[in-house]
C-alpha cells in the first residue's frame, strides 16, 4: 500500500489559495486605515468585517490547511505506514474548506460571535468540531499503527495541536443559540474574558506556535540533510511548552476586571516560556549550523532559517509584552499589532513557505519551477515583515507616548483623533510591507502552480518492515 500523498498536495493547493486570498484581505484593510473611504459605504467592505475575514482566512485557511497537509505527511513518513482512514482525510478536506467559504460568507453578511479568533457563529463551530476530532481520529489512528517503536517529536507537537485546540474550541464555543445566525456564550463578564484569552493566547500557543514547531522538527532536519542537533533537547523543550503555555492567557488582561493572582500568574508563566521557546530556537539554528553552505543555493532553507530568527524575537517580545509595567504602555497600541504579525508573517508565514518550496516538488516529481522567483519571493517576504513590523513598533510606542502625555492639571494632554492623525505615516508605511509580503505570495503561488503543472502526485510506498529505522 502506498502513501496518501494525493490528500497532502489538497490541502497545500487549499493552503496557498487562501493565502494569497486572506494576505489580500489583509493589505486591503491596511489601506483602509490610510484612505478610508475606499470601504465605498459598503457593510461588507467595513474594516470591522474585512479584518474579522482577514484574519480567519490566514488562520484558519492558510494556517491550518498548511499544519493538516505537512501533519499527513510527515505522519506516514515518520510511522512507516499510509494513512488511517484516508477516505475521512478526504472528508476533512472538503467539510474544512467549505466551513472557511460559508464562514467567511457568514462574516462578511455581518455574523459575528464578537470573540477574537472564534468569530464564526455556532453552525460553524460544530462543523468545525467535526472536522478537527475527525482529523485527529486519521492522525493518531496512523500513529497506532506505526511500524517504528518510537513517536517522532513532530508527531508529539502536532498531537498537542490536535488535542489542545480541539479542547481550546469546544470550552469557548459553548453557547446557546438563540436563532440560526446569533448565540450567546454560557460564560458572562470577567469569567467570558478569562476563558475567552485562554482560548485566545493558546490558540496561538499551540495552533501558531506548537503546530508549526512540528513542521519545523520534521522538515528542517529533512531539508538541512542533518539530524536534529539535540534530541533530547526537543523533548525537554515540548513538556515545558505544553505545561507553561496552557497558563499564559490572562497577560491579555491586565489591569482588567480579574483577580490580581491570575494576572501575575499569565504573566510569571509568560516569562517562564521563554526558556522552552529558545531552547527550540537553539536546536534549529544548531542544526542548520551544520548545512551553512546550503543556504546559498537552497531558498526552501533560507526560509526556514529566516524563520527561526523570527520565532526567536516574537518568543522574546511577548514575554516582555507580559510584563505588568511594559503592558501599561503597550497594551491597546500598534506595538502589539506588529508583535503579532512579527510572529505570523516573519514565523508562520515564512516556514510554511520554506516548507512548500521543499514539499511541492517531490509532491511533483519535479524541481521547482523557479529558484530565481523563490529567492526574489524571499527578499520581498523579508522586505515586507520588516517594514510592516518596524512600522507598527514605531506606531505603538508613538502611541503609548501620546496617550500617557497629561498636562499640568493632570489630564490627557492628546485626544483620541489627535493621537490617530499622527499614525497615518505609519499606517502607510504598514501598507507597503504587506503588500510587498502579498506579491511575494502570489509569486509563489505562481512557482508551484508551474511546478505541478500537468503532473499528478507522486507515487510512494513505505519502507519493508524490516527497514523500518529512522525517517524516511
Amino acid at each position: 500500500m502506498n502513501y496518501e500523498d494525493r490528500i497532502v498536495t489538497a490541502f497545500t493547493a487549499c493552503s496557498v489559495f487562501w493565502a494569497v486570498l486572506g494576505m489580500l484581505a489583509g493589505v486591503y484593510v491596511a489601506a483602509e486605515l490610510v484612505w478610508p473611504t475606499i470601504d465605498f459605504g459598503l457593510p461588507g467592505l467595513s474594516f470591522g468585517r474585512l479584518r474579522t475575514l482577514h484574519t480567519t482566512l490566514v488562520l484558519f485557511g492558510f494556517g491550518v490547511s498548511g499544519l493538516v497537509a505537512t501533519g499527513l505527511y510527515s505522519v506516514q513518513r515518520t510511522s512507516h505506514v499510509r494513512l488511517f482512514a484516508p477516505g475521512l482525510a478526504w472528508f476533512v478536506l472538503y467539510a474544512w474548506q467549505l466551513t472557511i467559504v460559508l464562514g467567511g460568507a457568514s462574516i462578511l453578511a455581518g455574523w459575528n460571535a464578537g470573540k477574537e479568533y472564534a468569530e464564526l457563529e455556532w453552525p460553524f463551530d460544530l462543523a468545525i468540531a467535526v472536522a478537527w476530532v475527525s482529523f485527529g481520529v486519521v492522525f493518531f489512528g496512523t500513529i497506532a499503527r506505526r511500524k517504528m517503536e518510537a513517536i517522532y517529536i513532530s508527531n508529539w507537537f502536532y498531537g498537542a495541536l490536535i488535542i489542545v485546540v480541539a479542547m481550546l474550541h469546544i470550552v469557548n464555543s459553548l453557547a446557546l443559540p438563540a436563532t440560526f445566525g446569533k448565540s450567546y456564550s454560557l460564560f458572562a463578564g470577567a469569567q467570558d474574558a478569562v476563558v475567552q484569552w485562554w482560548y485566545g493566547h493558546n490558540a496561538v500557543g499551540f495552533l501558531l506556535t506548537g503546530g508549526f514547531l512540528g513542521m519545523l522538527y520534521y522538515f528542517l532536519p529533512k531539508q538541512a540533510e542533518q539530524p536534529i542537533w539535540s534530541y533530547r533537547l526537543s523533548i525537554v523543550a515540548f513538556w515545558a511548552f505544553v505545561y507553561t503555555y496552557i497558563w499564559a492567557g490572562p497577560h491579555h488582561l491586565h489591569y482588567h476586571s480579574i483577580p490580581e493572582w491570575v494576572q501575575s500568574l499569565g504573566m510569571a508563566m509568560s516569562l517562564i516560556l521563554l526558556a522552552p521557546s529558545w531552547a527550540t530556537m537553539v536546536n534549529g539554528i544548531m542544526t542548520v549550523s551544520a548545512a551553512a553552505k546550503k543556504l546559498r543555493s537552497d531558498p526552501a532553507l533560507k526560509f526556514i532559517v529566516l524563520s527561526l530568527a523570527f520565532y526567536g524575537l516574537a518568543t522574546f517580545e511577548g514575554p516582555m509584552l507580559a510584563i505588568k509595567s511594559v503592558n501599561v504602555f503597550s497594551h491597546f497600541t500598534e506595538w502589539t499589532i506588529g508583535h503579532v504579525h512579527s510572529g505570523a508573517l516573519g514565523w508562520n508565514a515564512l516556514i510554511t513557505f520554506g516548507t512548500f518550496y521543499f514539499l511541492v516538488p517531490r509532491l511533483a516529481g519535479a524541481p521547482l519551477y523557479s529558484a530565481r522567483l523563490a529567492n526574489i519571493h524571499f527578499w520581498l517576504a523579508l522586505a515586507g515583515v520588516m517594514l510592516y513590523v518596524l512600522s507598527m513598533w514605531g506606531a505603538g510606542v508613538s502611541q503609548g507616548v501620546l496617550w500617557l502625555s497629561l498636562d499640568k492639571l493632570g489630564e490627557v494632554r492628546f485626544s483620541f483623533n489627535d493621537v490617530m492623525a499622527a499614525m497615518k505615516p505609519y499606517y502607510l508605511l504598514r501598507f507597503i510591507g504587506g503588500l510587498l509580503f502579498l506579491a511575494g505570495a502570489v509569486l509563489m503561488a505562481v512557482n508551484l502552480a508551474r511546478t505541478f503543472s500537468g503532473r499528478r502526485t507522486v507515487v510512494v510506498a513505505p519502507p519493508p518492515a524490516h527497514a523500518a529505522k529512522g525517517l524516511t
